[in-house]
């Protein structure tokens, strides 16, 4: 296990898209679900939000995001987001890549979730509010998306003296 850096925005790394996950690369999948863990809980203590991360910030670009939140870790591996609501919620986005920026943007109110965990099994689960949201967010990051392309307009940038919070 280690702490990794977390690419900053203006890294070109942060554009690329990151490769899908074979079941016979389950065991590194797990020490990159370990670096996850490590830099999220550190990034918590030191700013105190944040609840999920995707493996490309910390520079391994395979389809894999990790959440912890409240003491509760949830790994997703090849996320797919699928029937995606025509009703959107408008929210101010915080990215540990962009700390002091907060972005707003559009997402849509609820999706299907379809990924496979950390042994493999296969889930499918309808998501919605702040899981959506955060879901999509955490997605785009796989695709090479970030939330400053998504911005609703040119004035739909912040930034934050208390750490990500409006």
């Amino acid at each position: 296990m280690a702490l990794k850096k977390i690419l900053l925005l203006g890294d070109p790394k942060l554009y690329e898209s990151s490769l899908l996950v074979k079941k016979e690369e389950l065991s590194s999948v797990l020490e990159v679900v370990n670096d996850l863990h490590e830099t999220i809980t550190y990034f918590q203590s030191q700013c105190g939000w944040g609840r999920a991360i995707a493996a490309p910030q910390i520079g391994a670009f395979k389809r894999i995001v990790y959440m912890f939140h409240k003491q509760t870790s949830s790994v997703f591996i090849n996320p797919v987001l699928s029937e995606k609501s025509e009703d959107m919620i408008e929210v101010w986005d915080n990215c540990m890549s962009f700390p002091d920026l907060l972005v707003k943007v559009n997402r849509h109110q609820s999706c299907r979730l379809t990924y496979r965990d950390k042994n493999w099994n296969e889930h499918s689960e309808i998501i919605k509010g702040d899981m959506s949201e955060l879901m999509q967010h955490e997605v785009d990051h796989l695709d090479g998306i970030l939330a400053v392309s998504r911005a609703i307009d040119s004035q739909s940038f912040a930034l934050s003296s208390e750490k990500g919070k409006i």
